[in-house]
């Protein structure tokens, strides 16, 4: 399968109740800097706080590009892609990760778990997205 027609993940990002990173890894060479980057998290989380994604994922547009999120605790899960990219695909990679998390953390889905676990969740983005291709649609997939 060509790389045309693989979705693409820009960046994953794991943010604390207060927009601060725990776990985030880019895939994309439009943040070039760390300071974009970090204004990005930044954006996307004071858009996002506000709205009610805990018990559905919620899509919305920043920047050109296409951000689904969802929140669980005081933790924020978000996925972006570029604005061609499917939603739903990348709704099931956020869907996979926000599993995988909780499977990893045996259902104590919270800040200082995930930072004692900060190892596993990091390879847990890796396998899940490989050099901003999403490879991996279900935590299952590599769990089991």
């Amino acid at each position: 399968m060509s790389h045309e027609t693989c979705p693409s993940v820009k960046n994953v990002l794991l943010l604390d109740s207060d927009g601060k990173r725990v776990a985030v890894k880019y895939f994309s060479e439009d943040w070039a800097t760390n300071s974009a980057k970090e204004n990005f998290e930044k954006v996307v989380f004071n858009k996002t706080q506000k709205t009610n994604a805990r018990t559905e994922a919620e899509i919305a547009m920043f920047e050109n590009n296409i951000v689904v999120y969802k929140f669980v605790q005081d933790l924020h899960f978000f996925v972006t892609g570029g604005d061609y990219e499917n939603e739903l695909i990348l709704a099931t990679v956020l869907q996979a990760f926000f599993d995988s998390v909780g499977l990893l953390l045996r259902g104590n889905v919270d800040k200082k778990e995930a930072l004692e676990n900060l190892d596993l969740i990091l390879l847990c983005i890796d396998e899940i997205v490989d050099g901003g291709y999403a490879i991996c649609y279900s935590y299952e997939i590599y769990l089991l």
